[in-house]
């Protein structure tokens, strides 16, 4: 059964699930051998059998079976709230744009030129969040600015000019699937601190659950 989605993935998920009423006072049965419940399906009248109260007909299985689907659906939402996916930053307020300006590099070839006049050259920067998964890398220039949000500063960068797209090799420039990369973007660097003191920024990519970190370095030399 097709239950719900988050974000690009589906999940689905059978099976029976147990539904447990709240507790309700003890009922007494009449002469009839019928009693009227007391709790959320009152008015429902009931009768004794050996294995125990059951509704008349089929109601009270079918008032389980909608609830029980209902738990599984809001089970599986709430399963999408992965950790990072609210994320809200790092809680570092003490940095300089003066600090931030210059070069930035990534393991994969990235680089990043953020200019003491708010101007910024890139290359080779792919895309945040499941924009990652498209497998497009872009190069150009644009702008960007170190702005300071509640839970820590963050560096936005704007692609103003297209001038080169690349793809990763995991992923096939022909495939019929794959979005056309955009001729602008807009990015948000968490502004970060390693174990020397050292700055550095970065994104999460792919599935934001699973909190994957796409890191920039101060370039050598800069």
């Amino acid at each position: 059964m097709l239950i719900g989605g988050c974000g690009r993935r589906w999940i689905h998920g059978s099976g029976v699930v147990r539904v447990t009423s709240p507790a309700v006072p003890l009922n007494t049965f009449n002469a009839s051998g019928k009693v009227s419940l007391q709790g959320p399906l009152l008015g429902w009248p009931m009768r004794a059998e050996s294995g125990g109260l059951v509704a008349g007909g089929s109601r009270l299985r079918a008032w389980g079976t909608a609830v029980g689907s209902l738990i599984v659906v809001l089970a599986a939402l709430t399963a999408c709230a992965g950790p990072y996916q609210y994320y809200e930053g790092t809680g570092i307020h003490d940095t300089t744009a003066a600090e931030v300006a210059g070069g930035w590099e990534n393991v994969e070839g990235t680089r990043v030129v953020l200019r003491k006049g708010g101007t910024a050259l890139f290359e080779k920067l792919d895309g945040q969040d499941f924009d990652f998964e498209d497998g497009w890398r872009l190069s150009g220039t644009g702008t960007w600015q170190l702005a300071d949000d509640d839970g820590g500063q963050v560096v936005r960068l704007a692609l103003a000019a297209r001038t080169r797209v690349e793809s990763r090799s995991s992923v096939t420039a022909t495939d019929a699937s794959t979005p056309e990369p955009p001729s602008t973007y807009a990015w948000s660097f968490y502004v970060d601190r390693d174990q020397h003191n050292e700055l550095k920024l970065f994104f999460f990519y792919g599935d934001p659950d699973i909190g994957k970190t796409y890191v920039m370095r101060r370039e050598t030399g800069s």
